[in-house]
């Protein structure tokens, strides 16, 4: 089968997606200790398979067992990624029909659906979820070159659940510096009228409300940002992950309109 997608830019850089990648091994770990073969793909991964690397450690901390594809539509990327191939760690031509004889537990999607148009992600999206093994997990987001901001939907086969925000607090100024790495189903909708612009302008202003807790460092603020924020939002999880500089809300309080 010819390969179903356009090759990206490519550019990637190590450690660009250790937010993610966390998150993925702190909440989707119980669900790959119960697969019978814990297969993950790293789908674009671009000219240099740093991510793919950084994924498998990553996801073995929770689940030893792990193993991870790197799946790029560039053959030239391929062959290039070939000498970092080792025990769980295998990079194979091919794109959004996720070319595996399994269904794999996770498939993580970074910085691929930017070039696409807003009215193809919904098609990706279920193409991809199509593909997961029962439980399984789809992460398609967008993040900064040196992976300091970074927003991502979760997905499961039954389509989008959550959306995180994850950001190095130190260089934040305000919470709505994150729309500018939107998912590419949410980029264009950051405008009067539509959900996720009121969810930023909200947290905005909760962040504005904590400014008296800059003083203790900005994870303290942040965390009382968020806990305000949690009154009139439906956030799915806890101050354990708001340390890390995260939060996760409901897909359904941000989905667009007309979605």
């Amino acid at each position: 089968m010819r390969p179903i997608g356009t090759a990206t830019r490519g550019t990637t850089n190590p450690n660009r997606l250790r937010r993610m990648d966390r998150w993925i091994a702190a909440t989707h770990g119980p669900a790959l200790r119960r697969a019978e073969t814990p297969v993950a793909v790293d789908l674009g991964y671009g000219a240099a398979p740093w991510t793919a690397v950084e994924l498998l450690e990553r996801l073995r901390t929770a689940e030893p067992r792990t193993a991870v594809v790197g799946i790029e539509i560039s053959p030239e990327r391929v062959a290039a990624a070939q000498p970092y191939a080792r025990e769980g760690l295998t990079f194979r031509h091919g794109g959004f029909e996720i070319p595996l004889p399994e269904r794999p537990a996770l498939i993580r999607a970074a910085n691929v659906l930017r070039q696409y148009d807003e009215g193809e992600v919904a098609g990706v999206w279920q193409r991809l979820c199509e593909r997961l093994a029962p439980g399984g997990l789809l992460v398609e987001g967008t993040c900064d070159e040196i992976g300091r901001r970074h927003v991502w939907v979760a997905l499961g086969p039954e389509g989008p659940r959550t959306v995180t925000f994850a950001t190095r607090l130190g260089s934040l100024d305000r919470p709505s510096d994150l729309a500018e790495r939107l998912p590419k189903a949410l980029i264009h909708r950051n405008v009067p009228g539509e959900r996720v612009h009121a969810f930023l302008r909200d947290f905005d202003r909760a962040w504005a409300a904590a400014a008296p807790y800059a003083s203790l460092g900005a994870r303290q603020r942040w965390i009382a940002a968020v806990r305000a924020l949690s009154g009139g939002w439906p956030l799915t999880d806890g101050v354990r992950r708001w340390r890390q500089g995260e939060v996760t809300v409901a897909w359904e309080a941000l989905e667009p309109r007309g979605w």
